[in-house]
């Protein structure tokens, strides 16, 4: 890849015209040029100094700029790398945002959450205070996190290694996940368990399940499926008001 088309690639990405994963026939197709063209560009790009104020910033990627003509609100000291896209009436408070990641309409990213490189987090999410969401670029073709609309992550969650959150669900506090923790819906007569995706409008909370070790029986991480959140439920409802639904909200 010629270094005029990994500049052109990323410009297309910090004006959301291209996009590391977009939604397609109701699954998510990757681009592996896009994913290819970040590695290459941290490649080929030079350590330089950056000023912003009092700060001052060393490194090979630029920040990211034009936030009143984009129609974002940005808070002290949050931070947005160049190759990043944020759509209109995002609000970043002291946060930070990779490059290649895409953040949908009306979003908000909350204090001290970080949005990895190439993560996609769609329109009327809630990214609460220091959740983090992976960055996922290699191999190429390997599917980034996703958040899809109107989901609400509760603080401190952790989403990495491709996991996908459908619409509208709800992730309760410190929920963490990777492609392979289980995800079990316990609201049936029989366990369901899910890898790598949570169903849209689930609403999940951390969990154990024991397993036999050598040395004795031990408690692994999970997450439950506890609850569906009604179709009735105003999409910007408050993350205790679900939990309070299913029984869990203080």
């Amino acid at each position: 890849m010629t270094p005029e088309r990994i500049e052109e690639i990323i410009a297309a990405l910090d004006r959301g015209e291209v996009r590391v994963a977009e939604p397609r026939d109701g699954d998510w197709r990757v681009n592996e040029d896009a994913q290819r063209a970040i590695l290459e560009y941290f490649r080929v790009r030079q350590m330089r100094p950056e000023e912003v104020g009092p700060f001052e910033y060393h490194d090979k990627i630029p920040l990211k700029h034009d936030y009143e003509r984009l129609g974002v609100r940005v808070v002290p000291p949050a931070v947005a790398r160049y190759g990043s896209f944020l759509s209109p009436g995002v609000v970043m408070m002291p946060s930070y945002v990779n490059i290649g990641a895409w953040v949908g309409p009306r979003t908000m990213v909350d204090t001290w959450a970080t949005v990895g490189s190439g993560a996609q987090i769609g329109a009327d999410v809630h990214l609460a205070g220091g959740v983090g969401i992976g960055g996922v670029l290699e191999p190429p073709g390997a599917r980034p996190v996703i958040v899809e609309d109107g989901a609400f992550i509760g603080s401190r969650c952790i989403l990495t290694e491709g996991v996908r959150v459908g619409a509208a669900a709800v992730l309760g506090p410190n929920v963490s996940l990777t492609a392979t923790v289980p995800i079990i819906d316990v609201t049936r007569d029989e366990a369901v368990e899910h890898r790598g995706v949570v169903p849209p409008r689930a609403v999940v909370v951390p969990g154990t399940r024991p397993r036999e070790f050598p040395a004795g029986t031990y408690h692994l991480a999970c997450a439950l499926i506890i609850g569906w959140r009604s179709e009735a439920t105003e999409l910007k409802v408050s993350l205790n008001d679900a939990l309070r639904e299913h029984g869990l909200g203080a």
